[in-house]
């Protein structure tokens, strides 16, 4: 089965999140670890992998897009979308609370603010997980349709 522009979106997203944000989080770590306690000093990191995953998705994309002309998205491809990112946002909800109880215990921000981007990232990983696992198997029997 050849698989859509949409769902080869899908795959570059979830590729490119996890090289960018993965090393963010691996260096972010090790600057934790070392004492860095201070959310200005992870500016230059996180703008350095902000930029590395947009130059990832743009090149991921061109060389989908060159491999093969991209085709409008259709309705199933919004159906995917939605669900999936529906199924996944009790993550980034749960993160959220976790974070103010975080800010109730008096945990230092910086580790309430990576635990938020982690949450997120967790969130949107699970949602391209899901929308490939419904492209490949569709939304039956998967909380869908």
């Amino acid at each position: 089965m050849q698989a859509s522009f949409e769902e080869k979106s899908v795959w570059i997203q979830l590729a490119s999140m996890v090289a960018a944000m993965g090393a963010y989080f691996a260096i972010a770590w090790q600057m934790l670890q070392a004492g860095v306690d201070r959310l200005v000093g992870f500016v230059p990191l996180f703008s350095a992998s902000v930029v590395f995953l947009v130059v990832l998705q743009i090149l991921g994309h061109a060389a989908a897009a060159i491999w093969r002309r991209p085709e409008p998205r259709d309705e199933r491809d919004r159906l995917i979308g939605w669900r999936s990112e529906s199924n996944s946002s009790w993550i980034l909800a749960a993160g959220v609370v976790v974070a103010i109880g975080a800010m109730i215990a008096e945990v230092g921000a910086v580790w309430v603010a990576h635990g938020l981007l982690l949450s997120l990232f967790v969130s949107q990983l699970a949602q391209y997980v899901m929308q490939l696992v419904y492209y490949r198997r569709g939304m039956r029997g998967i909380g869908g349709v």
